[in-house]
């Protein structure tokens, strides 16, 4: 399990073979290019196409068919694909300017509704013969109030308003006197009311064209996906063309083919002679040295098949140690699959996960990946969950006593309700979730004793372990029993595995304190013990709260017991709900619903479980304490972009 180490390359070509030597560079696929800006028309072009071809797929995603309604992927070139995408873009936007046609013209007709149908030509024909009406409302008990010299016709009076036109022999540009403040104008429509509604119905045929249009270039979708990979090589390779540095551009043509380009990458170790020979093959001049500490090396992984499983839950989450930091793939596998063991908790579950991971696997097969590492892992978290579940005697939630006798001689005494009853068994089971603790955080500690062996730093990396260890039973103490493991002496404390005599408290007080003192004077070393113990001075907050952090994450890990415990309420109630059922001939059916939709909503939620917790124990409480914040950047080198 390592981190492959990385020299910095910086590489020199000719500025008039730049395109070309990109080429042959992005086909060697060894350098990983420190970031650059890119500019120009070129990289702008590539970029809006780009977000045409995004564009275009989320529309065709949007547009939903049957499931049974597969659709044949057809082929098109990039060009034709361009302009496909533009067509659907089109469609889209005509679409929604259609929706806010019809939204626009039913606020009218909404406005309009208790006047009837009104036509503004016809008031305007009634204006070019010098007559000219205005349409108003006003609250009905004040349409009386309007003056002699107003001349109206009531159109109607509903829900409390009047409505009427005002009659005028010239142009009125200004209200008239004589109408009552509460009456208001009407603005006249745009259209007729017959106008609106056809509008409406034009446009509803139209949208159902666009639709039908949209669905048919569903066939598009894979070509679309195509396109956009291309756009992305494209994109990268314009952006290092665009980006790349070069000497200042001069008059003289002599000097203008001798002008220089070049740029700076990581290459891993064990890829330089690779490197070494495509700069030869091309004429390039480079140069290769160990990175400074504050460069921005990627990080790569190199590990055995095994422990490479864990790369697919890495990927999904995201994270890459630093180039600085540790590689935790091993450990990262080896504990995720006993916390997911742990919390779903359930053999019956279990068995369920590695059916899954069969299916993916025959799916695979077809093409050639059924043991795919995603597969494989699903299969080995499957293969965990029933060994735990085993253990504890769980199967579906089904009450022990009911239970063949076979299956609950498979569990282990010491943590198996059905052997020693719930509470012994949940009290052993929040230990062992504490063993996991002290397990996992002293595995973080030993590696950095290891790490810094040739430094007194390692004395302070040894403080936090003594911590750790005499924190374990102070959370023994504070968690789990305070009469089984307490802080005094007692007959029982001083016996220890049944060897001699020795004052267990005592001894674990005494490594919590023995470990602060190591802890405040050498965890800040750096040449010397005088800096080191004045930096914790500066810190003493931090540092005092750092005890209380060393018990909050030993308590963390309770969460796995907890957890699964609340899973295994939920399969217990679920099938209480659905046990009376199934002694019903016609409530079967309704049953096993029930018990489905149940079990594999629990299912859900222990999967949304072990992301939110088991993940957490790993990159979180283990990488605190290895120093770990997960900050790299992963290896990724200039090179042809596979289509998928």
């Amino acid at each position: 399990m390592a981190i492959v180490q990385m020299k910095k390359v910086s590489l020199v070509i000719l500025d008039s073979t730049r395109k070309e030597s990109l080429k042959q560079l992005r086909k060697a696929g060894v350098l990983h290019l420190e970031a650059m800006e890119g500019s120009g028309p070129q990289l702008a072009a590539y970029r809006e196409a780009a977000a045409e071809a995004d564009k275009a797929a989320s529309i065709l995603d949007e547009a939903k068919l049957p499931k049974k309604n597969a659709v044949s992927q057809e082929k098109l070139e990039d060009a034709l694909t361009r302009e496909k995408a533009q067509e659907i873009i089109a469609l889209s936007d005509r679409k929604k300017a259609l929706f806010d046609s019809i939204a626009q013209c039913r606020n009218e007709l909404s406005r309009l509704e208790k006047w009837g149908s009104v036509n503004p030509a016809d008031l305007s024909a009634l204006a070019e013969k010098g007559i000219f009406m205005y349409m108003y409302e006003i609250p009905a008990e004040k349409y009386s109030l309007t003056g002699d010299s107003c001349k109206t016709i009531l159109v109607n009076t509903a829900g409390k308003i009047a409505r009427f036109l005002l009659v005028s022999d010239t142009v009125l540009e200004e209200r008239p006197e004589c109408l009552p403040p509460e009456a208001y104008a009407v603005p006249l429509p745009e259209h007729s009311t017959e106008e609106f509604l056809s509008i409406v119905h034009d446009s509803e045929k139209e949208i159902s064209r666009i639709d039908r249009e949209i669905l048919a270039a569903k066939k598009y979708r894979a070509a679309l996906d195509l396109y956009r990979t291309h756009l992305v090589s494209d994109i990268e390779f314009e952006t290092v063309y665009s980006g790349m540095e070069a000497e200042a551009s001069s008059g003289a043509e002599k000097e203008e083919a001798a002008k220089l380009a070049w740029l700076t990458g990581y290459v891993p170790v064990d890829s330089m002679k690779k490197l070494a020979a495509v700069c030869a093959e091309n004429g390039w001049a480079y140069a290769a040295c160990d990175p400074a500490d504050d460069d921005p090396v990627p990080t790569k992984l190199k590990n055995n098949r095994i422990v490479s499983l864990i790369y697919p839950l890495t990927n999904f989450l995201d994270v890459t140690p630093g180039y600085h930091e540790y590689d935790i793939s091993g450990w990262f596998l080896l504990f995720f699959c006993i916390f997911f063991a742990m919390i779903f908790g359930d053999a019956g579950y279990g068995a369920l996960v590695c059916l899954l991971a069969l299916g993916l696997m025959a799916k695979g097969a077809k093409n050639g990946k059924a043991f795919a590492p995603v597969n494989v892992l699903v299969l080995l978290l499957g293969l965990s969950t029933m060994c735990w579940g085993m253990l504890t005697c769980t199967w579906f939630g089904i009450d022990a006593q009911k239970l063949p006798q076979q299956l609950v001689d498979l569990s282990f005494g010491p943590v198996s309700p059905a052997k020693i009853g719930n509470d012994a068994a949940n009290t052993n089971q929040q230990i062992f979730c504490f063993m996991l603790a002290i397990i996992q955080l002293s595995i973080a500690h030993g590696k950095g004793i290891f790490r810094y062996r040739k430094s007194l730093k390692c004395l302070g990396e040894l403080g936090s372990l003594l911590e750790l260890w005499g924190m374990f039973y102070v959370v023994m103490n504070m968690v789990v029993d305070a009469v089984k493991y307490p802080l005094g002496i007692t007959e029982e404390t001083m016996h220890f595995f049944g060897i001699g005599w020795l004052p267990v408290p005592y001894v674990a007080l005494g490594l919590l304190l023995f470990g602060f003192a190591l802890n405040f004077v050498f965890s800040n070393y750096d040449g010397s013990i005088k800096e080191s113990v004045l930096e914790s001075c500066r810190n003493i907050i931090s540092v005092l709260l750092g005890i209380v952090n060393v018990f909050s994450d030993i308590v963390s890990y309770i969460r796995l017991w907890a957890v699964a415990l609340a899973g295994a309420a939920i399969s217990s109630t679920i099938n209480a709900m659905a046990g009376p059922m199934l002694g019903k001939l016609i409530m079967v059916l309704f049953g096993v619903i029930l018990l489905c939709f149940g079990h594999g909503l629990n299912i859900m939620l222990n999967l949304l479980s072990v992301i939110v917790h088991g993940v957490r124990l790993n990159t979180l409480e283990f990488s605190q304490h290895l120093g770990m914040s997960w900050s790299g950047t992963k290896y990724a080198p200039f090179g042809e972009k596979e289509s998928k």
